[in-house]
């Protein structure tokens, strides 16, 4: 990490890194004002760094870019008001292609200047050929100013001989491969395109005369912006004030893949997928849980945040009293002070307290949202021990994170995922547990929607992180040595 970020707190590193987010506005006084609160409403999907580049007609384009929280950063009436204009989009940043938190300039958005003037891109998601591009791209002469797989992007638009910055955009998209949703802009005009799976996500919405777009429902509802509708898988809109939206579908239509972990993690809770609420959705999760893999118990515990509506959600299903056994010290977080030995061996004792008056003699179910290394999932069952409780129970409410992810998400390399290595029965003596259970991949397809569970000729989602199956071919790390599935 920067040296201007701490490092992560032991309990965040045993999670999977949310991706990034991107926000963009259109038609409204002040647009940077708009972007910084829907960066913040995404701060989740990213917090390590955040940028925004603005559009006015008499000062041009301007940028500013920061490590660490838009609230820090993007909330001075002195830096706002050096992005002035209608037009503008924005950024936040985890590391997921490059190298880890190395300098300003590997934060997004990324700009460059063409024939027929300047433009920004923001993107949320991963490469998979960007090696391959970046390599060819160099060798004819193109010079790289970070080390993102999006500023390919940039230079595929700059050797592009299409006529006009959005058809330079498409044509670029046309040459990557892998997960992306982009947000640009040029001095007119805001554009927006998802890959032909729509891995990761991207909507429309509506504020006053102008537009927004943005990575979830819940950034669109803090600027008091309509939810209008998804773009599209494949879909290309460019927008406006002249014209208003133009829609184009500028690549080969493939079977739509959607992230089904955003469901699981990613998303807020607050906001909408696909026309489901992800709280809902999650709340179904415990339910199917609790009928895959009921056990006898007293108490239904969330492993705080991500795990509560899960576990509202089992709670319900088996009749067992839900209660806040753990409770999430809100204020905690990277700009803590310098930890010591001492304090940093505290663990996660640090974010997390054991309600000790209600776990006491307790046979305790925890719910929590997945299991990644499991170093953090051991350290909550000593803390639940030593509370006094008679039983521990892990119930996760997603299959065995057993792949690592290419699309976006900052996963650990796979021999040290927990479930790439050992079988469930395997983990669960190696977390010392009572007993462990994962949702089935049928049970939370039918938790998101799909009745009859997961197609396994063609999947509904992008499950690979569980099933292994790549729906996009991660060239990439197949030429440095990485073993499809299908090979081992």
């Amino acid at each position: 990490m920067s040296k201007l970020m701490p490092p992560a707190h032991p309990f965040d590193d045993d999670k999977l890194k949310e991706e990034c987010g991107v926000f963009g506005v259109i038609g409204v006084a002040d647009a940077a004002n708009f972007v910084a609160l829907g960066m913040h409403a995404l701060q989740h999907r990213g917090q390590e760094a955040g940028g925004i580049v603005s559009y006015h007609p008499e000062h041009g384009f301007n940028s500013a870019r920061r490590f660490g929280y838009v609230r820090d950063n993007f909330t001075s009436q002195s830096l706002m008001q050096t992005l002035p204009g209608p037009l503008a989009i924005g950024h936040v940043r985890y590391s997921t292609a490059g190298s880890k938190g190395a300098a300003i300039r590997d934060v997004q958005p990324f700009f460059g200047e063409f024939s027929m003037g300047g433009a920004a891109i923001a993107h949320n998601g991963n490469l998979t050929n960007a090696d391959a591009l970046r390599k060819e791209l160099i060798e004819r002469g193109s010079i790289f100013q970070s080390s993102s797989d999006s500023e390919c992007i940039i230079h595929l638009m700059a050797r592009s001989l299409q006529r006009n910055i959005p058809e330079r955009v498409e044509d670029a998209l046309r040459r990557v491969e892998g997960a992306f949703s982009v947000v640009a802009m040029t001095r007119t005009k805001l554009i927006g395109v998802r890959d032909p799976m729509g891995v990761r996500p991207l909507v429309l919405g509506k504020i006053g005369e102008g537009w927004a777009l943005s990575s979830e429902t819940c950034a669109l509802d803090i600027i008091g912006a309509e939810f209008v509708r998804e773009i599209e898988p494949g879909e290309m809109v460019v927008i406006s004030e002249k014209h208003g939206i133009e829609s184009v579908r500028p690549f080969r239509p493939q079977p739509a893949k959607f992230c089904i972990f955003e469901h699981v993690y990613f998303s807020r809770p607050d906001s909408i997928i696909r026309g489901r609420s992800v709280y809902e959705t999650r709340r179904q999760i415990g339910v199917e849980l609790a009928r895959e893999a009921p056990v006898d118990a007293d108490l239904v515990c969330p492993v705080p945040d991500s795990g509560t509506p899960a576990a509202i959600g089992f709670a319900h299903e088996s009749g067992i009293p839900f209660g806040l056994g753990i409770t999430r010290n809100q204020y905690m977080g990277r700009t803590f002070i310098e930890p010591t030995e001492q304090i940093r061996n505290m663990g996660v004792r640090l974010k997390l307290n054991v309600n000790r008056a209600l776990v006491k003699d307790k046979r305790v179910i925890l719910v929590d949202d997945s299991v990644v290394r499991g170093t953090t999932s051991r350290k909550i069952k000593e803390m639940i021990l030593d509370a006094g409780a008679a039983e521990v129970h892990f119930r996760i409410a997603s299959p065995p994170t057993a792949w690592p992810c290419f699309y976006g998400v900052d996963t650990p390399q796979r021999e040290k995922l927990l479930a790439a290595t050992m079988n469930e029965e395997e983990m669960r003596q190696h977390l010392a547990v009572d007993s462990l259970k994962f949702i089935s991949l049928d049970g939370l397809y039918r938790a998101v929607g799909e009745a009859k569970g997961r197609d396994t000729k063609c999947p509904q989602y992008c499950d690979a992180c569980f099933s292994g199956e790549y729906p996009i071919q991660p060239s990439d790390m197949i030429e440095k040595g990485f073993r499809l599935k299908a090979a081992e």
